[in-house]
This record gives structure tokens, sequence and C-alpha cells, in this order.
């Protein structure tokens, strides 16, 4: 068996590197890209957050409804907006609320399907988030700039198959509740 490996904690064999719950550990290079993701997403999602309170006195989920619902043809419902901002729903209900008593959406039962509600940006809704694009772009530019062309290829195309692959696992909304003992 060989000696445990510094950054997994594991032996480097195969065989190794599987816990006793059966859980195979994360080899080095793919624990060093983890770690490297992971530090500059908070990075970037830190600055964007700074910007969008300084800015706008928005939260990052309230910039993605409004950015979300600006780039759509026509209102979304409220389960859209969830699966795609990657929130719960009843958080999602709270921050449309805040929003909409801001007078930046509008919500409203659906006429096709009475369980849905449809979100619409206002127009004050539109002219925050032109008003906040400029500095949002500042700081992407902090993400993108260093990249070549070909590299902004390769990454939205590894993006694209990472994000792709998460969404096809179930939700953890879908998965048994653990029982705690008693």
């Amino acid at each position: 068996m060989s000696a445990p490996h510094p950054d997994t904690g594991t032996g480097t064999d195969a065989s190794a590197r599987t816990g006793a719950d059966g859980v195979q550990a994360l080899d080095p290079q793919q624990l060093g890209a983890y770690f490297v993701l992971t530090e500059a997403v908070s990075l970037l999602q830190h600055q964007v957050e700074q910007q969008l309170h300084a800015d706008g006195d928005l939260s990052y989920v309230q910039f993605q409804l409004l950015a979300r619902l600006a780039h759509a043809h026509g209102p979304l419902t409220m389960t859209q907006l969830a699966d795609g901002v990657v929130y719960s729903r009843s958080g999602l209900t709270y921050q449309a609320g805040l929003l909409e008593e801001a007078g930046l959406i509008t919500r409203a039962p659906s006429l096709d399907d009475e369980r849905a509600t449809l979100v619409t940006i206002t127009d004050a809704g539109r002219a925050l988030l032109a008003r906040l694009m400029p500095g949002h772009i500042q700081v992407t530019r902090l993400l993108l700039d260093p990249l070549a062309d070909h590299d902004l290829d390769h990454l939205r195309d590894i993006m694209t198959r990472v994000r792709d692959h998460m969404r096809a696992q179930p939700p953890r909304s879908a998965a048994p509740r653990k029982h705690r003992p008693r």
C-alpha cells in the first residue's frame, strides 16, 4: 500500500483512495481543480455581490431574477425562475416579494395554469438593470479579460458539460430525509 497523499489524506493507488463508505477520494489533480474553481467562483461572487449592493442595493439572487426576466421573451413562472437561479421556491418567493414591493417586478396568476405564478420585469426593473450593468460588466471582466478567445471557448464548453451533468442529477429535494437519532 502507498503512503498517504498530502492533498487527499489517502494513499495514491485506487484501492487506497476508497474510504470505508465506498466513496473514492479525489485524486490530486481533481482536488486541485476543485480548489481553484471554488476559489475563483467565491472571489467573483464576492465582487459581484459588493458591486450590486453598492450600486443598486440588490442581492445577487435579486439581480439574477431581474436579469433573467429582462432577457426572457415574456413572463416566466416562479418555477422557471427557481430552476434557473438554483434557489429554493420558498426563498425565491421571499426575494420576489421584495422586488415586487420595490416596483421592480409584477406577479400575477397564470391564465393557463392556476398553480403557476407569472413574473414580469417592470420598466423600473429594467432601468435599475441598465444602471447596474456597467459596474457588473467591469466586475465580470475580472474573470474574462485574462482569457484568450480559445480559452473562453474551452471554459464555456467545459462548464457547460459540468452544469449539464450536475443538472441531470436528482435535486436535493428529491432525496429521502435522513432521520436523526433520538
